[in-house]
C-alpha cells in the first residue's frame, strides 16, 4: 500500500511540475507575441523575421543545403 502512494505522490509531483512549466511556455509565448508586434509597429515585416528565426535555428549544413535546394527549383521554374 505505501509503494502505491509513493508513486501517486511521485505522479502527482510530476503533473505539477509539468503544469508549471506550461504555463511559463504559456508566458514566454506572449512575451514573443509582443516582441513581434513591437517589432511590426516599428516597420518591420514579422513574417520575414519569423523566417529569418528560423533559418538561424538551424544547423549551417542543412540551411545550406535548403537554400541550394530553392535555388534549383525557382531555376527550374523560371523565378530566379
Amino acid at each position: 500500500m505505501a509503494e502505491g502512494n509513493v508513486a501517486a505522490d511521485q505522479l502527482r509531483l510530476f503533473i505539477e511540475r509539468i503544469e508549471r512549466l506550461e504555463e511559463e511556455k504559456k508566458s514566454m509565448a506572449d512575451d514573443v507575441r509582443d516582441v513581434y508586434a513591437e517589432a511590426k509597429s516599428n516597420g518591420y515585416d514579422t513574417k520575414t523575421m519569423r523566417k529569418i528565426v528560423a533559418l538561424r535555428r538551424m544547423e549551417t549544413h542543412v540551411r545550406q543545403e535548403a537554400d541550394a535546394l530553392l535555388d534549383t527549383y525557382r531555376n527550374a521554374l523560371g523565378l530566379a
